[in-house]
Formats: C-alpha cells, structure tokens, sequence
C-alpha cells in the first residue's frame, strides 16, 4: 500500500513559530544593501509571512511565494498581501523571468543533490541577483540521531525503513565551490540557537510540525503502531533532552546560512 503523501499542518508548524522565526529574520538582515530587487520569489514559502515581510521591504517588487501545501498556502492567502501565491515542487520551479532575490529558509534541506541545485538556483538568478538560504542541520543533530535509531527498533522497523526522511547537508566549503561558477560573492555561515521550549514533549512536538511528517504519513494506516512508535520516540526524547524545573526544555539547533549573489555582465557586455 503507498503511503500518504507528507502533509503540513500550519498549525503544529507554527506552534514554535518565534523558535523557528529567528533563523529566517537572521537570514534577512544579511541581504545586500542597496539592493533594489523587481523579482522576488520565496521558495518554499509556507504560511507566507516571509513573502509578505519582503513585499512590505521591497513595494515595487512582484513577490511570488511559492509551497507544495494547499494548506500552507490557505493560510498565506489570509494574509491580505500583495503577494503572488503558487502551489508548486520546488525541485520542477522555473521563473518565467531572471530573478533579482530568491529566498528558500528552511526548504531546501527536503531536496537532493544539493551540488546541482544550489548552482541550477543560482543560474535563475539576474546579474547580481541574490540567492539567501537558510537551511537547519537536521540530520547531524542530536534529535536526528535519537529519531534515527527508534525507526530502525520495534514493530514499526520495516514500514519507516524507506522513508525519505532529511539528509545531511552538503559541507559549506562544498557549498561554496558548487555556487563559484555563478556567484562572485558568497557568504557562508552557522550559527547554534539554543531554543527553550515551553510544554511537554516539547521536542517530540517540535518534530512532528516538520521532521516527522515523511514517518507519520508511512504510519498513516496503522493506528496503533503510529502511537507506539510515537511512545517510544517520545521517551527518548524526553529522556534526551530532559524538562527544567521551570518548565522550559532545552534544544540546541544548528542552522546553515548561505547569501550568493551571481556574477554581473562586464560593462562592455551591457546590452549584448
């Protein structure tokens, strides 16, 4: 039997929506100034509150928000902003026009072969057009591991055996020398953000808004094994990353940030 397709839940998504927030408002102050973009797209929009922030920075911008929920993109609609909603892969996009400033926080790291994409990205891109990137660091992190180990244990081992769960990251130097051929200026980084969840469970519940949509949509059809698989993921977890006594439950998260602009035309090339 297939397994549903992973849905999004705006609302387990944005119930950490400040943690997960800092990353992109990181993200965005470290775009060129004085750039004066006309096309903006944002790759993997979600709710869109993204898209909206950059057509309130850039008004004579057309912004283009793009994301593979129906449900995400609800939510971005009632956002009454001048803001051009598509439903879309990012893996088929193709703009209909070079772009000054693509921004894709937090999406890319669902997609393969990061060494053509990045490049392929880049190449979408007008001369001196920016492509910012933020893309957290999943898999090398310590709930990664946990979740990894409790998918290959217990009843539920051979249905999660082929999920297309996140995979690790390119290197940055691998980052960089994938963009060289299109970019002249790159600017690579990480930063650890050590969030303070409020609630119990709290890291299983910052999960399920993102990491384990692929395992709960192979669950899907078996009730009980989903809830014992949760069960068991949970305690580890908990274990893990215990509650403070005042509640709060400690998550380091590291994140990669990338901000690429592509190589300008030589003066004598203007026009050609």
């Amino acid at each position: 039997m297939t397994a549903a397709p992973p849905a999004w839940d705006p609302g387990q998504y944005r119930r950490f929506e400040a943690e997960r927030d800092r990353a992109a408002l990181d993200l965005l102050v470290r775009l060129p100034e004085g750039l004066e973009p006309r096309e903006i797209w944002d790759l993997g929009c979600g709710a869109g509150q993204h898209a909206a922030l950059l057509k309130r920075r850039y008004p004579h911008a057309q912004v283009h928000g793009l994301d593979s929920s129906e449900a995400m993109l609800a939510q971005a609609g009632r956002l009454n902003a001048d803001v051009d909603w598509r439903q879309g892969d990012i893996a088929g996009w193709s703009p209909d026009r070079p772009v000054d400033l693509i921004l894709a926080n937090a999406s890319l790291q669902w997609l393969p072969d990061h060494a053509a994409l990045l490049p392929r990205l880049a190449q979408t891109l007008a001369p001196g057009g920016v492509l910012a990137v933020q893309m957290p660091m999943a898999w090398e992190s310590r709930h990664h591991g946990i979740l990894r180990a409790v998918s290959t244990e217990g009843a539920w081992a051979d249905r999660l055996r082929d999920v297309d769960a996140i995979a690790p990251l390119l290197p940055p130097e691998a980052c960089y020398e994938a963009l060289s051929e299109v970019c002249d200026e790159i600017d690579i980084w990480s930063t650890t953000y050590l969030h303070a969840l409020e609630g119990e469970d709290a890291v299983l519940e910052w999960m399920k808004g993102t990491a384990l949509r692929p395992h709960l949509a192979a669950l899907a059809e078996d009730p009980s094994t989903r809830a014992a698989w949760l069960s068991a993921l949970g305690a580890r977890l908990s274990a893990a990353f215990r509650r403070r006594a005042d509640g709060r439950t400690l998550l380091p998260f590291q994140r990669l940030f990338l901000v690429a602009r592509r190589r300008r035309a030589p003066a004598g090339d203007a026009g050609r």
